[in-house]
């Protein structure tokens, strides 16, 4: 599978280039050129389909023409020691819990893929990466157990003072582990832009191996494209009519990955999430991407710290407005809709839900009785577990459920005792502190 800009149509790459070089010399974001037709294999899947294998396969079929199937299965099997949980709730709506990961969170899907990817790669071509990234601490957790025993992937982790969590002394870079985390004071906006100015020299990011973490890097993306042919292998025997996703837009990133399983032909037929200030409808009802009001040959480039998939989200609509108002579905929800939606799924499912997945089923209630035809149904998205966000359930319906004991690391702060990092000209000489351990 080619990848190109979504400022240049005639820029074209292999999928290894793409995940290396994270955002193209243009400015913008990689997006696939060549969408593979899968009808066949979605439609020979089923529920006894491991999330392993499909996996694998998906991979393999992404990104055969640079790796055997066998290392495509290895990438996989690597990546996923967890599976994502399919529950029926009622005839036609469906839960798909995505926090059975290592800290209760979506994204350990994405960045366990991303870093088996990463080194399985390095492993049989040579050379390593090194992640450049903010995190308020639930990336540091996550990508503290995927680089444990890894040879080729480091991770250098700014954190605000104070935010460091979930790792061991072992997963630190001066005791022989994988890790680097610096603290920085000031706003998370002001740090933000002193990893980009690392990362404004694009010389300098090549010759260190630096890349991204986060859904800027198309890796990232793609382990979360795997998501939707696993919940429709899951269900796809007990319905018979429209199939639409709900979940909350959170990066977009996973909205785009469902836009990408759309386009490799999975049967779905749209996507309702809570409007935000970046996508939401207009007086006439039309979805509307904020970013669109400006022209994409007058904006700035991509800045690889902060997610650009609205820009990903742009090229797949490009100008077929229609396409998106009748495709995409944002929904108004407040406060009070979503508290009263995740008492709801409580007290009629027994499913306690963290408030993402409550904005989700609250726009389910106000807009899928006027999309879903008679036999139609709607799986909705939890991202993260509702342990996590406690103070939410409790508010919400009263109480929350105990914490999984294999989440709770994740939780617990870490003392640096180290002085804290002064900008960008410190992070330069810590990555080549780093790139000169190996």
């Amino acid at each position: 599978m080619n990848f190109k800009s979504t400022r240049n149509e005639n820029l074209c790459v292999k999928f290894s280039q793409a995940v290396r070089d994270c955002i193209p010399e243009d400015g913008g974001v990689f997006i696939p050129t060549d969408i593979e037709d899968l009808r066949r294999w979605i439609y020979y899947i089923s529920k006894y389909t491991s999330f392993t294998s499909l996996a694998g396969s998906l991979t393999s079929a992404f990104i055969g023409d640079e790796f055997s199937p066998i290392i495509c299965n290895k990438i996989a099997m690597d990546a996923f020691p967890f599976e994502p949980v399919v529950k029926q709730l009622d005839d036609r709506l469906f839960l798909m819990e995505l926090y059975n990961g290592y800290t209760g969170y979506h994204r350990d899907y994405g960045v366990s893929y991303l870093c088996s990817y990463l080194e399985t790669t390095s492993e049989l071509n040579g050379g390593q990466a090194l992640f450049l990234d903010f995190t308020h601490g639930g990336l540091g957790a996550v990508l503290a157990n995927t680089l444990r025993g890894k040879k080729h992937v480091k991770a250098l982790l700014v954190y605000k003072k104070g935010t460091v969590r979930g790792l061991e002394d072992s997963d630190l870079f001066w005791n022989g582990g994988n890790i680097y985390p610096v603290e920085m004071e000031g706003s998370e906006e002001e740090i933000k832009a002193e990893i980009a100015k690392v990362f404004a020299d694009r010389t300098y990011v090549h010759d260190n191996a630096l890349t991204v973490a986060n859904t800027t890097n198309v890796c990232r993306l793609l382990g979360q494209v795997f998501f939707y042919p696993f919940s429709f292998a899951k269900i796809k025997e007990r319905i018979y009519g429209d199939l639409y996703y709900a979940l909350d837009a959170g990066n977009y990133g996973t909205l785009t990955a469902g836009l990408m399983s759309w386009k490799f032909a999975l049967p779905l037929n749209g996507f309702i999430v809570p409007s935000s200030n970046a996508l939401s409808r207009d007086g006439a009802g039309n979805p509307v991407i904020l970013d669109s009001f400006v022209d994409i040959s007058e904006r700035s480039a991509v800045n690889p710290v902060y997610p650009a998939n609205l820009e990903r989200l742009e090229h797949f609509f490009g100008a077929h407005g229609m396409m998106l108002k009748n495709f995409v579905y944002p929904v108004d929800v407040s406060d009070f809709k979503t508290e009263a939606a995740a008492k709801e799924l409580y007290i009629k499912y027994g499913v306690y839900c963290d408030e993402q997945a409550a904005k989700a089923y609250a726009a389910v209630k106000e807009t899928a009785p006027d999309i879903l035809d008679d036999e139609g149904a709607v799986v909705l998205y939890s991202y993260s577990h509702p342990a996590i966000h406690s103070d939410f359930s409790r508010h919400a319906i009263g109480e929350s459920p105990e914490i999984p004991e294999i989440l709770r690391y994740s939780l617990v702060k870490k003392e640096l005792d180290r002085p804290l990092c002064q900008g960008a000209a410190q992070l330069r000489k810590i990555v080549e502190e780093i790139n000169k351990g190996w």
